[in-house]
């Protein structure tokens, strides 16, 4: 039993919609399905695969870009400048100590890489890069 474009198309759209629920990938998969249920109108009256896959790519790559104007981009939590944390351990000149921040501890390097900071001292926040905090002695800083 062969199953027509239309039909596959079809199954197509509706599993890659599905899939969004099980993996989300920020509506893609989603867009892609939706795509493909055009697809499987449009296969009724065009019978080239070609033309069809070709189209759906298209439907795809437009849709998406589409999409990435009306969701809302998810925007990562930044530390902001300028706020307090406490030493938990000493940092070095130019290693890394800890840093008790928000309740947190954190892996901390001082701005200053000529610069130790003793523990349990006042720190002022100043940067982030990936997982470690960029600080300096809060008396160095001017508020």
């Amino acid at each position: 039993m062969t199953m027509s474009p239309s039909v596959i198309w079809l199954i197509a759209g509706i599993v890659l919609c599905m899939m969004e629920i099980v993996l989300p990938t920020a509506f893609v998969e989603f867009v892609m399905g939706i795509s493909a249920l055009i697809v499987a109108f449009v296969a009724l009256s065009v019978p080239q695969v070609s033309l069809q896959v070709m189209l759906w790519l298209v439907l795809s790559v437009l849709l998406v870009v589409l999409s990435r104007r009306f969701i809302p981009q998810r925007r990562s939590r930044l530390i902001e400048d300028s706020h307090e944390a406490r030493t938990l351990t000493s940092i070095p000149p130019g290693e890394t100590g800890r840093v008790i921040y928000e309740g947190n501890s954190w892996q901390a390097r001082c701005e200053d890489e000529n610069l130790a900071i003793a523990a349990d001292q006042k720190v002022v926040v100043v940067e982030r890069r990936g997982t470690t905090l960029i600080v300096l002695p809060e008396h160095l800083v001017s508020r």
